[in-house]
């Protein structure tokens, strides 16, 4: 698997944009949904709070909207037994046709946030019940003769299903959370790992503490996902002036309580802890501004612990060739998301996409599989360089005028 990713959301609004509309607008559904597709991306995210619309909703209407473009539905285990939500997600695949669905598991890093649906575990507990329900949900999806099962969270007698995905193993078990527990369940069990945007070194040890888990479970065809918000220009110093307006704009709105979004989480009780990913942003945006040259850390210093708020800045070609700095650590998908939704999305359509995906083409090519240091020049197709450190293959040195620009933004 190797995939570029876009986000939906059920009503147009970001840090930067105000959210306007009702809070399920199928006319932005449709037109974020195929702007999407026209753009290039493989499939698109659709997240999860205790206020957000339902995901299986709004994945059944950007897959009418759209011939290829596939879906990965957030949720959270403990609501749904993961019988049901086998069969809920294979229905969907033989609708759609195959191959376009996939699920990502969240077990939840804010007891505030879950305590809103009615949950009150721990967050141990939390996780340990994922483990069992990605388990289940596993053998519902595949098995073609009834099982049991006996757990701690869930416990299943003669569990039999009608309805499988249309390809073997075609509906991929996505997982994020970078706490121990999440590691030890996600390394375990998890088809693709999902993680934030932090600098090269940070994703290199985290990717090696979570393969370590997998190599011990036998978990080896795990791969790995990487999350960011690119800031793209027709040049360096035009796409680091778009984040300093953007920066402007985000602080803007939040000053006048404008920044109202579903997806984001309520501001935590000064006791509460909230993710571990979410956490590990927040030291890094306080470290520094940028890390890695171009990835920027203003929106999420600004905004505080949410979701993924980190970006890479930079022309098409420079964003493409940093994102794919991460593969030759095992990054292979490529999650991303905009602040000017719409319009982020048709402008990577020229700019970022196609660079983004020569570069894996060109790894592909090659028999570069994630992770085992080679890399290629994703504006040469046809070239690849083995035992590529951060930068080599791309371009990573700039001219001394572009690395000045917005000095401000990047102190």
């Amino acid at each position: 698997m190797a995939e570029i990713l876009g986000m939906i959301s059920s009503q147009r609004g970001s840090e930067t944009d105000p959210v306007t509309g009702p809070a399920v607008d199928p006319g932005w559904i449709r037109d974020f949904a195929r702007a999407h597709e026209e753009a290039g991306f493989d499939r698109v995210l659709i997240g999860y709070s205790s206020a957000s619309p339902d995901g299986f909703a709004i994945a059944s209407a950007v897959l009418q909207a759209t011939e290829r473009l596939g879906v990965l539905i957030a949720h959270r285990p403990g609501f749904v037994a993961p019988t049901v939500l086998g069969r809920k997600l294979a229905t969907l695949d033989h609708l759609s046709g195959g191959g376009r669905v996939a699920v990502h598991h969240i077990s939840g890093g804010s007891d505030a946030e879950q305590a809103r649906d009615g949950d009150y575990s721990t967050k141990p507990e939390r996780y340990s019940r994922t483990a069992e329900f990605m388990q289940v949900l596993r053998k519902a999806l595949n098995s073609s003769e009834p099982f049991d099962y006996a757990g701690d969270f869930y416990r299943v007698a003669d569990a039999n299903s009608a309805v499988h995905p249309v390809h073997p193993g075609g509906i991929p078990l996505w997982f994020g959370g970078l706490s121990e527990d999440a590691v030890r369940v996600g390394g375990e069990h998890a088809d693709v790992y999902a993680l934030f945007g932090e600098p090269k070194a940070q994703v290199a040890d985290r990717i090696a503490a979570i393969r370590a888990v997998a190599e011990r479970t036998g978990n080896h065809g795990l791969s790995f996902s990487m999350s960011t918000r690119p800031v793209v220009g027709v040049t360096e110093d035009e796409a680091w002036a778009k984040a300093e307006a953007y920066l402007e704009q985000a602080a803007h709105n939040k000053a006048a309580g404008a920044e109202d979004n579903p997806l984001r989480l309520r501001h935590k009780a000064s006791d509460e802890r909230t993710a571990e990913s979410a956490d590990r942003l927040q030291r890094l945006a306080h470290q520094r501004d940028v890390h890695d040259e171009r990835l920027w850390f203003g929106i999420t210093k600004l905004m505080g612990p949410q979701g993924n708020s980190s970006g890479h800045v930079g022309t098409g070609q420079q964003v493409a060739d940093s994102l794919l700095e991460y593969w030759h650590l095992g990054v292979q998908n490529f999650l991303i998301r905009g602040f000017d939704q719409l319009g982020d999305v048709q402008d990577w359509g020229e700019h970022l996409i196609p660079h983004l995906r020569a570069g894996i083409v060109a790894r592909l090519s090659v028999g570069c599989g994630a992770g085992n240091g080679v890399a290629a020049d994703s504006s040469n197709p046809g070239s690849a360089i083995v035992g590529s450190s951060a930068g080599a293959g791309s371009r990573a040195s700039v001219d001394s005028s572009a690395r000045t620009a917005s000095a401000g933004l990047r102190s």
